[in-house]
C-alpha cells in the first residue's frame, strides 16, 4: 500500500491499534486506517491469545510474540502477564535457544544496541543514538553470548537472550519497558557454523580474548555507568571464567549483577533454606557436592558457602565443605589449566583414596561415565563425603544413578537433591526416579517444570528452581532503592523472600513456590531487597513505605490516559 504509516501506529510504545477511540483516530491522523470497531485491551488480548494458540510450534509462537512486541508493546505485555506460566518457556528458556540458532537467518527488527569489539570508538555513540538521559534508564542487560543456556557460543545471534531477559523483568516485576536497554557485545565467535554461514550478521572472526577483551568490557562498563548512573547492569550468559572475573573485578565499583552466577546461586539457596526448615539443621552443618563446575555450579557454591559463613563458619571452613566434581572427577589443585572460577574450591591434591578417583581404569566411556556408578568419581565422592546437599548443573543426563542416590541417602537422613540441568533431556535424574530410589527421603527441586510424584501414598510436589522467581524482584528492589551495588545481603534477602512463600510443613511439599503468582512474588522479593539495601548502606533512596513504593514502581500493561502522548 502506498503512503506512510502514521507515527501512532509505527511506535510500539504508543500504538493501541483497534483500541484507539474515534476521537483519538481523528486527532492522530488515523481516520480510515483502522477497522470501525473500537476494542478494549482485554478484547485485543483475547484475540491475540487465540491467534497464539493456533501457532503449530513453540518457535512459531515465539515469532508471533516477537512480531506483536514490535507492533504493540502494551498488548504484548498484557498477554504475557495474563498467561505468564504458559508463556515464560516460550519467550525465554527453552524456546529462545531455538530462536537464537536461527536469529541471523530470521532477522526481523533490532531491539538492541550492538557493540563491536572491532569498533570500540562507537560505544558511546551507540548509546547516544538512543536519545536517553542519565535518569531515563533503570536496567541494562548485556551478553557476549559465549555460553547461551545449554547451547554454547552463538555470537551476535545471542542478542535475543538480552531481549528475552528484559521481557521477563517487565512481565514479572513491572520494570518499565521504556526504561530498559538490551546490549550485545560482539567480540566474535568460535562457532564454526556461524563463521561459515553467509547469513551470519556478526563479526566474522574468532572470539577476542585476553587484554583486548577485558579492555572492551571495561570500556562498556565505564560508558554505560557514566551515561546511565542509576541503572542495574545485568550480565547474562558470559563464559564461566569471564563471568566470574568480571563480577569479582567490577562488583565494588559498579551496580552489577550476574544471573548465571548470583541468580542461580540465590534461587538454589532459596530451595536449601526451605529444605533446612524440614531438617532443622543450620548452614554450618552442611556438606555440598556440586556436579558440574561451570558458571552455574560455582555460582551455587559461592552462595551456599557465603550462607555457611553467615552461619558462623570462617571463609576457609566454608570452602572446605564444598566439593566440585567435573567430567574429570573431583576438582583438585594439582589439575593443569584449572579455570579461575574453580580455583577457590579445588581440593588438596592429596585428598584421594583407593577408589581410583580421576583415574581411567579402562572402564570409562568417552562421556566420563563409570559403569552404573555415574560419572567418573561421583559415586566415590558421595560415599566418602556423605553430602547433605547434592547439586547437578552438568547437563549430563542420568548422571545421578540409582547407586548415587542410594549412597546419598545412606549418608544422611534427609538429603537435599537438586538436579538443576535443563531441558529435561539433560537432567541428572528425574524426580519420578529419585523419589522412589530414596524411599521418599530426598528433598528435591529441579530446573524444569515436572508433574508431582506419588510414592507410598504421598504426593511429592517438585518445585522448579527457576531464576525468574528471583531476579525480576531483585532488579525491582534495586530500582526502588537506587542501590549503589548488589550486596550478598540483598541476594540472601531475595532468597529468603522466595523461600518464605512456601509452606514445607506438609509431607511432599514443594521447596519453591510456583511461577503462577510471579508478579506478586516479585513484589515481595523487591521489598526484601530494598530493605536489605538500606540495611547494608547501599540504598540512596529509602521510601517511608516500601510496600507502596514497590507497587508504585511496577508498570502495568494498560492504555492509561489519552493516546498520542509520550510513553
Amino acid at each position: 500500500m502506498a503512503g506512510r504509516i502514521p507515527d501512532a501506529l509505527s511506535d510500539p510504545l504508543r500504538n493501541r491499534g483497534t483500541a484507539f477511540t474515534l476521537a483519538e483516530r481523528d486527532r492522530l491522523g488515523l481516520t480510515g486506517r483502522l477497522p470501525a470497531a473500537v476494542e478494549t485491551l482485554d478484547q485485543q488480548a483475547a484475540r491475540a491469545h487465540a491467534q497464539l494458540d493456533r501457532q503449530p510450534t513453540d518457535l512459531a509462537k515465539y515469532i508471533y510474540l516477537d512480531a506483536l512486541h514490535d507492533r504493540n508493546e502494551t498488548l504484548y505485555f498484557k498477554l504475557l502477564v495474563d498467561h505468564l506460566p504458559e508463556l515464560l518457556p516460550v519467550v525465554y528458556d527453552p524456546t529462545v535457544g531455538e530462536a537464537i540458532q536461527q536469529w541471523s537467518r530470521d532477522y526481523r527488527r533490532s531491539r538492541a544496541v550492538y557493540l563491536s569489539i572491532d569498533r570500540p570508538q562507537d560505544v558511546r555513540a551507540s548509546f547516544a543514538s538512543l536519545g536517553l538521559g542519565p535518569d531515563d534508564v533503570d536496567l541494562v542487560v548485556v551478553s557476549d553470548a559465549q555460553q547461551i543456556l545449554g547451547i554454547g557460543d552463538w555470537g551476535v545471534n545471542g542478542t535475543d537472550i538480552s531481549v528475552g531477559k528484559l521481557a521477563v523483568y517487565t512481565a514479572a516485576a513491572g520494570i518499565h519497558p521504556e526504561r530498559v536497554i538490551a546490549v550485545n557485545l560482539d567480540v566474535g565467535t568460535d562457532n564454526q557454523l556461524l563463521l561459515n554461514d553467509p547469513m551470519y550478521l556478526g563479526n566474522r572472526h574468532a572470539r577476542v580474548t585476553g587484554t583486548a577483551y577485558d579492555d572492551f568490557v571495561a570500556l562498556y562498563l565505564s560508558a554505560v555507568a557514566e551515561l546511565f548512573p542509576h541503572a542495574l547492569l545485568h550480565f547474562e550468559d558470559f563464559g564461566p571464567s569471564n563471568a566470574r572475573r568480571i563480577l569479582v573485578r567490577a562488583a565494588r565499583e559498579y551496580r552489577i549483577f550476574n544471573d548465571d552466577l548470583q541468580g542461580t546461586g540465590a534461587i538454589t539457596l532459596a530451595a536449601v533454606l526451605s529444605a533446612l526448615k524440614v531438617t532443622g539443621e543450620s548452614f554450618a552443618d552442611q556438606r555440598l557436592v556440586v556436579f558440574g563446575a561451570g558458571t552455574a555450579g560455582t555460582g551455587i557454591a559461592d552462595q551456599l558457602a557465603a550462607a555457611m559463613v553467615r552461619a558462623g563458619l570462617s571463609a576457609e571452613q566454608a570452602r572446605s565443605r564444598v566439593w566440585l566434581v567435573d567430567r574429570d572427577g573431583l576438582v583438585t589443585d594439582d589439575m593443569t589449566d584449572l579455570p579461575e572460577h574453580q580455583r577457590p574450591y579445588a581440593r588438596p591434591a592429596g585428598e584421594t583414596d583407593d577408589d581410583g578417583r580421576n583415574a581411567d581404569d579402562g572402564r570409562n566411556g568417552d562421556d566420563g561415565r563409570n559403569g552404573d556408578d555415574g560419572p567418573a568419581g561421583l559415586l566415590a565422592v558421595v560415599r566418602r563425603v556423605k553430602p547433605t546437599i547434592l547439586v547437578g548443573t552438568s547437563t549430563v543426563h542420568g548422571a545421578f544413578t540409582r547407586e548415587v542416590v542410594e549412597a546419598l541417602c545412606a549418608g544422611v537422613e534427609r538429603p537435599v537433591l537438586l538436579p538443576l540441568s535443563n531441558p529435561d533431556s539433560r537432567m541428572e535424574v528425574r524426580p519420578d526416579q529419585a523419589i522412589p530410589w530414596s524411599g521418599g527421603k530426598a528433598l528435591m527441586a529441579v530446573g524444569v517444570p515436572v508433574d508431582p510424584v506419588v510414592h507410598d501414598g504421598t504426593a511429592y510436589t517438585i518445585g522448579q528452581a527457576n531464576n525468574a522467581l528471583l531476579y525480576p524482584g531483585l532488579g525491582l528492589g534495586c530500582v526502588v532503592a537506587r542501590a549503589e551495588r548488589v550486596t550478598d545481603g540483598m541476594l540472601l534477602a531475595a532468597a529468603n523472600a522466595v523461600a518464605e512463600q512456601t509452606d514445607v510443613s506438609e509431607p511432599g511439599a514443594a521447596l519453591l513456590p510456583p511461577v503462577r503468582h510471579l508478579r506478586a512474588s516479585s513484589a515481595a522479593v523487591a521489598v526484601a531487597v530494598a530493605r536489605a539495601a538500606a540495611e547494608d548502606g547501599v540504598a540512596t533512596r529509602v521510601p517511608d513505605n516500601l510496600v507502596q513504593a514497590v507497587q508504585d514502581a511496577m508498570w502495568q500493561p494498560a492504555y492509561d490516559g489519552p493516546a498520542g502522548g509520550e510513553g
